[in-house]
């Protein structure tokens, strides 16, 4: 019988080797993985014992093997955790990352600040939707909002409809170019508009594996040099959806905490352009609002 206690300290020693930044948490969770369970039942197991399946050595050693090669943990689990949501990911979708849940505090902030008692609610579009995460999020924790979202990437809208379906959350959620047009019957109508673009400079090559490998190049790379190009593309499309007042969203990497707020000022759009951090106190969310 094999000692789940001992096969997931092991786990945690072989990915700590391999350089995997969290093997304790990626140990478990892949073990409940292979059992079909919550990683606090087998935080559990690990304690009281138990019996496991035949097939869990073997099936264990398979994911570890795979998350020591550098595959992400989402993509082995199929899931990955963004504030209450579980969502389905996978291979052609990006994995939503901890610090954009500080776009998401910030649009709950301004979606409380509103009265919201219009003929048509409050509207909020997210823009680069990707797995629907930001979305999601909002829809789930304001129902009243009515929410849509634009994503480029067949693949990524893919998943995204279908983790809308499992999670029986009513978002439209839509193909499309966000550095064009988006929603035309709400042009000029939208109260807050989210984005989480691609921004990376082009030419950076990301260091951590999981991100360079395997998260697909739509939604990494800004499209030129200091990696703005499609962050400021994409905020024009937002200016055209925002009622005067409306407030833009955006997230940028931490180098581009003065950049991009100077880029949206230069625009001529928007103004009171302020940046904030994320939990970490690094630069990650611009916001400006539609003059």
């Amino acid at each position: 019988m094999t000692d789940l206690r001992a096969a997931v300290r092991n786990g945690t020693a072989r990915l700590r080797e391999a350089g995997i930044p969290s093997p304790d948490i990626d140990a478990v969770e892949l073990a409940a993985h292979v059992l079909g369970t919550q990683a606090a039942d087998v935080r559990r197991l690990m304690i009281v014992g138990g019996a496991l399946p035949a097939t869990f050595e073997q099936a264990y050693a398979a994911v570890l093997a795979e998350r020591a090669r550098r595959v992400p943990l989402q993509h082995l689990t199929g899931r990955a955790y963004f504030r209450t949501l579980t969502l389905d990911v996978g291979p052609g979708v990006f994995v939503p990352r901890p610090e954009t849940e500080v776009l998401v505090d910030l649009a709950l902030a301004e979606v409380d600040r509103l009265p919201g008692t219009g003929p048509s609610g409050i509207r909020l579009v997210d823009l680069c939707g990707g797995s629907g995460a930001i979305a999601f999020a909002i829809k789930q924790e304001r129902p009243h909002v009515s929410v849509r979202s634009l994503e480029l990437s067949e693949h990524a809208v893919a998943w995204a409809a279908a983790n809308r379906e499992r999670l029986g959350l009513d978002v439209e959620v839509v193909q499309g170019d966000a550095t064009e047009q988006a929603f035309p019957d709400w042009e000029g109508r939208v109260d807050i508009v989210t984005v989480n673009p691609p921004y990376i400079p082009v030419g950076a090559v990301p260091l951590d594996p999981e991100v360079r490998d395997h998260d697909p190049e739509l939604a990494l790379y800004g499209g030129s040099e200091d990696g703005l190009a499609t962050p400021v593309a994409v905020a024009r499309t937002a200016a055209g959806l925002l009622r005067s007042g409306g407030l833009l969203l955006m997230e940028h990497a931490d180098a581009q905490g003065e950049s991009l707020p100077a880029a949206l000022s230069r625009a001529g759009r928007w103004e009171h352009v302020e940046d904030h951090p994320d939990l970490t106190g690094r630069p990650r969310v611009t916001s400006a609002r539609r003059r």
